[in-house]
């Protein structure tokens, strides 16, 4: 069912534009504005670990929809980055170890994928059923930023924030691009209903509108609560995650040679002493995290023979985590190893997307010398080109490592081609008590309930975490802290429409926003050729923009 269309304003004679004012002027008239945004944008940040106070992704969307009504592109612009900025500053907050530089830097990046939505929100604002427009411009911004640049940074999405809120289930239809779209639909049609109730009631549907949009986004909010999320299963896994511990945490976590790998294996074989004394069950495999091994195992001799030896002494095969020498002497692989007790190595994954920045650098030779910090990253992570779909025992697992799991089609990939439980492999020491495994943990979640599969977490400081197909947390450890878990998960076969439809969702959903800019644009022109545009009326200026000037300055 369409939203009422906005009435136009009946127009008698074209009356003289009023003189603009100086540059002065209207940058402090629009102050309170862009405050407003910085706030809205600080609201949508507090929504995310480690706040999780998720209805605030509802209203940050409402705030910056009601902030770029009936504005003009350039001013949707700013709005749009002043939204976006805080929102990243606060988000990002963890790369400070790294540097505060680096920090605001990416913010400042990423908020110009917001500066983008805010012109698309401004533009499409006069259009009918424009919050639905409004709601696929969120994915198409989204859907820019999770591939460029460097093949993108997916941090931020406005399903992230929705990992244990009604919305979560439709991830199971539509993926993260289609919580999304709910959460965005759902703060939209908030700002309509505000603007149709403190709007002049010139009009006895009015109160309805207003109604009509409230229960639009109560429907979307309550919509997730019919999508089934499938949990059964034909067998089960027995799994051991073994959390190691670091040195100490930042960008210097691995301490003296060794240590780390030590850390694991010490605690593979405590697990191992554990078993043969009855206290736990066996397991049917056992999983390391990343960078569980600091040292080469193929050319380091002592490194080989540690990882051998705890392995061995659990007697189950174990999923390794070590930087391997790539195909050159200019770079590394960051691998998965099945290592078996009785044959050793076997099996492995190299990691498909690395860090830029963290793991290769672009334009090492320009850049390095004016950021000396890049210097640190010695050699570049080489890609791998293969999905991490390996037999672990008698589980096919699909290994993802670190924040891969961000990235939609590299988990949904790993379910297509045959993983029955989801692995994440991951190293977040240098960001421990920062607030980003909680970031990272979330993402799991999601995935868990996208893709209908138990998601085991393996990361060397915290946080290792056992997710039901439900999304789930059912065990975790805490940071900075050795520990090892033992869990039964289900193995699952089945796949959920999310992975069916892949990402169609989101493709449509972004051209729609896309094509909803167009025709704003489209119809511009059009009535500026009819004469039906005053000299200095902002196009996509909506006839209640009135309105708005009673929600916000």
């Amino acid at each position: 069912m369409a939203l009422p269309e906005d009435q136009e304003r009946p127009t008698a004679e074209p009356k003289a534009a009023a003189p603009r004012p100086g540059r002065l002027a209207r940058i402090r008239d629009g102050l309170p504005r862009t405050g407003l945004a910085a706030f809205c944008g600080l609201l949508l940040a507090l929504a995310f670990p480690p706040y999780d106070l998720w209805p605030l992704s509802v209203l940050g969307v409402a705030g910056l929809s009601l902030l770029t009504r009936g504005r003009t592109v350039r001013q949707g612009t700013w709005t749009g980055f002043a939204f976006g900025f805080p929102f990243f500053v606060l988000l990002l907050d963890w790369l400070r170890v790294v540097g505060t530089d680096a920090m605001i830097g990416l913010a400042a990046l990423e908020a110009l994928f917001v500066a983008a939505l805010g012109a698309g929100l401004a533009l499409t604002s006069r259009l009918r059923a424009w919050p639905l427009w409004a709601a696929c411009l969120w994915v198409a911004q989204e859907w820019a930023r999770d591939r460029l640049p460097f093949g993108g940074f997916p941090w931020g999405r406005l399903a992230f924030a929705n990992t244990g809120s009604p919305f979560t289930p439709l991830a199971a239809l539509g993926g993260a691009p289609l919580v999304t779209f709910a959460v965005a639909l759902c703060g939209a049609l908030l700002a309509w209903a505000a603007l149709r109730v403190r709007g002049p009631l010139r009009a006895r549907r009015v109160p309805r509108a207003a109604a009509f949009a409230g229960a639009g986004a109560v429907a979307a909010i309550l919509a997730g609560y019919v999508v089934p999320v499938p949990t059964a299963a034909a067998s089960t896994f027995k799994v051991a995650l073994v959390q190691g511990n670091v040195a100490q945490p930042g960008m210097d976590f691995l301490g003296r040679p060794m240590m780390v790998l030590n850390n694991h294996a010490a605690a593979t074989e405590r697990l191992a002493a554990d078993v043969k004394a009855g206290k736990v069950p066996r397991p049917d495999a056992v999983i390391w995290p990343e960078n569980s091994s600091d040292l080469n195992p193929f050319l380091d001799p002592a490194a080989y023979a540690r990882i051998n030896q705890a392995v061995q002494a659990v007697g189950v095969p174990t999923l390794v985590g070590a930087l391997i020498d790539g195909p050159d002497d200019q770079h590394v692989q960051n691998e998965g190893i099945v290592w078996d007790p009785n044959t050793g190595p076997g099996a492995s994954y190299t990691k498909q997307h690395p860090v830029p920045f963290g793991e290769y650098v672009p334009f090492r030779a320009e850049l390095s010398t004016v950021i000396t910090r890049l210097q640190r990253i010695a050699r570049d992570f080489y890609p791998g080109t293969h999905s991490g779909v390996m037999q672990l025992g008698p589980a096919r697992i699909g290994d993802v490592i670190c924040f891969e799991v961000a990235y939609d089609e590299i988990v949904r990939d790993t379910v297509n081609q045959g993983g029955r439980v989801i692995v994440v492999q991951t190293n977040n020491a240098t960001y421990a008590l920062t607030g980003q495994p909680e970031q990272q943990l979330a993402m799991s979640r999601l995935r868990a309930v996208e893709h209908g599969r138990s998601v085991l977490i393996a990361a060397t400081s915290g946080i290792s975490a056992v997710i039901a197909p439900d999304g789930t947390v059912l065990q975790h450890t805490k940071e900075l802290t050795a520990a090892e878990l033992s869990a039964v998960v289900p193995l699952r076969d089945g796949r959920t429409v999310a992975d069916r439809v892949g990402a169609a969702p989101e493709w449509t959903l972004a051209l729609a926003g896309l094509l909803a800019c167009g025709a704003a644009l489209l119809g511009g022109v059009r009535r500026r050729r009819a004469g039906g545009t005053p000299a200095g009326t902002a196009v996509g200026t909506p006839a209640d923009s009135g309105a708005l000037s009673s929600v916000v300055p």
